[in-house]
């Protein structure tokens, strides 16, 4: 990964037409997870699902459903508030806290980090450091979450949304959200028409480049 938060590959020859598929802010409901899971392992993909410790507590079976059908596990703060502006103290607790309350869960503790809104600030970067997880924002943003529920094409503008910006190693910012899971296969299809493959999180190493 590098300082853009895109995807890289790390030997010559390598295709370079990756990207890496990435959820925020959940777990929020089973019908989503599984839809979206189901969507994944049509087209042999992974994604990182990045949590917020919050809802692990209200529904630890969530994640647990994540983690059983292979999604990979990310850390997205406790209360998913802006962190830059944080004290040290606080911003641990944010981060430290969901490490503790996924490997409780599942035995695992997350390696990747993305701050709320993207503002983790140095603070944020210096703490993801000390516990080991890579720490990254995104580089193409789907958004899905400025979508209203009654919006009629959700869809297409999504898909529209990930290509304007689409480019090689591409990180794509979407969330557990119910218009995002309706798009997922239509997305991902377009995605392989144009000569992309869909990046295995675990395969990323845990350094910036």
């Amino acid at each position: 990964m590098n300082k853009n938060y895109d995807i890289v590959p790390n030997e010559e020859g390598t295709n370079k037409k990756v990207v890496l598929l990435t959820f925020d802010d959940g777990p929020k409901e089973a019908d989503m997870i599984n839809s979206l899971i189901d969507t994944l392992d049509k087209h042999q993909a992974k994604a990182i699902f990045f949590v917020n410790g919050y809802r692990v507590k209200e529904h630890p079976e969530l994640l647990k459903l994540i983690h059983d059908r292979g999604g990979i596990l990310g850390n997205h703060s406790w209360d998913h508030i802006v962190l830059k502006d944080k004290s040290y103290s606080e911003v641990k607790k944010q981060i430290e806290n969901v490490q503790t309350i996924v490997k409780q869960v599942t035995s695992e503790s997350p390696v990747f980090f993305r701050p709320p809104h993207g503002a983790g600030g140095d603070v944020g970067k210096k703490i993801a450091a000390e516990n080991g997880l890579l720490y990254m924002t995104w580089s193409v943003g789907s958004l899905d979450w400025e979508m209203k529920e009654k919006e009629q094409g959700k869809t297409d503008t999504l898909i529209k949304n990930v290509t304007d910006q689409l480019h090689s190693g591409s990180n794509i910012l979407m969330h557990e959200l119910p218009w995002t899971v309706e798009a997922l296969d239509k997305l991902l299809t377009t995605l392989e028409g144009k000569g992309y493959t869909f990046v295995d999180p675990r395969s990323i190493e845990l350094k910036m480049r």
